[in-house]
């Protein structure tokens, strides 16, 4: 049975309202391609009078600006409570808008629980230092940043938001949020569970839109002190140009990746296999830091591919709603369009393909998980962000040679090996180009231990105490002492 869907509004001052020009637009349920419902459309005027809700909310006599760390936690600690109650509706609304297969979806959920209640630990903890030097006392505060919009992706929305919502809260900030039009549901759920949480007006807005549109204007904002961004290299960089073309906003940015994983001659396979296809197969390959570029070193190369075919073949795909579903279906048919592309420009290009590679179902938007082997450096798959389900198997010899190909890209997202070595592991995590490194497992995160890459995959970082810092700004207070004492 499908989620009730309950929030289609815009969210400014804890109030649902229609977008100034009365627009909506449709968001659809990938695993059939259906209308889930209609969603209100903002656009300039509305993110101006958000921004402005926001802007009133941080004034230094507001509710929001005189509330202690301690009562800041409070709020994301209830809030984080509410998340906890509605699992379930949660759950089933991300996985109906997004095509997450359920379990992921509830795993999610009770990970964006985890991330709320680790903010809320910080909120008051956020301290300066003195500096007394002579006849001269000095000190720092830290203080929150301001207004701040947060654009999020289509593929993760809940987990993003409670991340960056939940750091920006901490900090003391009041933001603006705009969901991708993909996938909106779940943000405006949210934004009702913050106001229930308590949450003063305009802490928190919440405005669907496009983002050439309402992200564009967002981006744009004079009144808005910085940008908190996860999505692709291209919107990145045009939100880095906007933030600089007038009052040189800051920018968060977590964007692509084309991660490289790195399986040694000395790896368990009954481990390695696995983690490799779920980092690139979970979410159909719709994350950002799936490993797409799978390197197998000689000596265990034909036993890998043979493996890692069969382990493709054995994923059973279906409705993501249902329980047993292992494999569900892209987020839309612009995604599937290019994914089937770069499948094609891989066999043309000279790679194997041995398992997949076409689209299945009458209806939706699924795609066969994929396996290529004998997949070369220069190919388009082994270069380009795919994000779906094509797992590229490149051979290669020496762990020295593989370090040099897996960092020659511009992305620097994460990167992984698995080896019973721990020169190996250590080599690898040193010499690596990349902000995450996992050795001997893949795809964990926790929101104690920061996320973020080098290179084109972004600015910043979040979660662990980084997470709250990019929302503070550093003041140094100096003062004169009298030189009577």
């Amino acid at each position: 049975m499908s989620p009730k869907i309950k929030f289609t509004k815009i969210f400014i001052d804890n109030q649902w309202v229609d977008a100034v020009s009365g627009k909506s637009f449709e968001t659809f349920n990938p695993h059939n391609g259906s209308i889930i419902a209609n969603v209100s459309e903002g656009d300039k005027e509305d993110i101006d009078a958000a921004v402005q809700a926001a802007k009133r909310a941080f004034h230094r006599k507001s509710v929001w600006r005189l509330t202690s760390p301690s009562r800041r936690a409070e709020l994301l600690y209830k809030f984080a409570a509410l998340v906890q109650r509605d699992l379930e509706y949660l759950a089933h609304l991300e996985t109906y808008n997004n095509g997450m297969i359920i379990r992921n979806s509830r795993r999610f959920v009770k990970l964006a629980v985890d991330y709320i209640k680790y903010n809320a630990s910080l909120a008051d903890k956020v301290h300066g230092k003195t500096m007394p030097i002579g006849g001269l006392f000095s000190y720092t505060v830290k203080q929150p940043v301001g207004v701040c919009g947060i654009i999020l992706p289509w593929n993760v929305p809940l987990l993003v938001f409670a991340g960056k919502v939940a750091s920006a809260l901490a900090a003391g900030c009041t933001v603006i949020v705009k969901p991708a039009e993909q996938s909106p549901l779940t943000s405006l759920a949210l934004a009702a569970l913050l106001a229930e949480a308590g949450a003063p007006p305009g802490v928190v807005n919440v405005v669907p839109g496009y983002g050439e549109t309402a992200g564009d204007a967002l981006a744009h904002h004079l009144d808005v002190a910085m940008i908190s961004f996860a999505g692709s290299l291209e919107v990145g960089k045009l939100i880095q140009q906007a933030a600089g073309a007038n009052n040189l906003k800051r920018v968060a940015l977590e964007l692509g990746g084309k991660s490289p994983l790195v399986i040694m001659n000395d790896a368990d396979l009954n481990i390695a296999v696995p983690f490799a296809a779920l980092g690139v197969f979970t979410h159909q390959g719709q994350i950002c830091i799936a490993a797409s570029r799978l390197y197998v070193q000689s000596g265990v190369y034909n036993e890998f591919v043979k493996r890692a075919v069969e382990f493709a073949q054995s994923l059973t795909h279906g409705d993501p709603s249902d329980e047993d579903t292992q494999y569900g279906p892209q987020i839309d048919e612009l995604l599937t369009t290019h994914i089937l592309k770069c499948i094609d420009s891989g066999k043309l290009e000279g790679a194997k393909l041995l398992t997949g590679g076409k689209r299945i179902n009458s209806t939706g938007f699924y795609i066969e998980p994929t396996v290529f082997a004998d997949v070369t450096d220069e190919m388009t798959i082994a270069k380009e962000e795919i994000f779906g389900p094509v797992q590229s198997i490149l051979k290669f010899e020496t762990l020295e040679e593989v370090i040099d190909r897996a960092n020659a890209t511009n992305y620097g997202l994460a990167a992984g090996i698995f080896t019973t070595s721990l020169e190996n592991a250590m080599q690898f995590s040193t010499h690596i180009e990349a902000g995450m490194v996992w050795v001997n497992t893949y795809l964990e995160f926790r929101p104690d231990v920061p996320f973020g890459g080098f290179k084109d995959s972004g600015i910043g970082r979040e979660n662990g105490t980084d997470g709250v810092d990019i929302f503070l700004e550093v003041k140094t207070v100096t003062m004169a002492l009298s030189k009577d004492f």
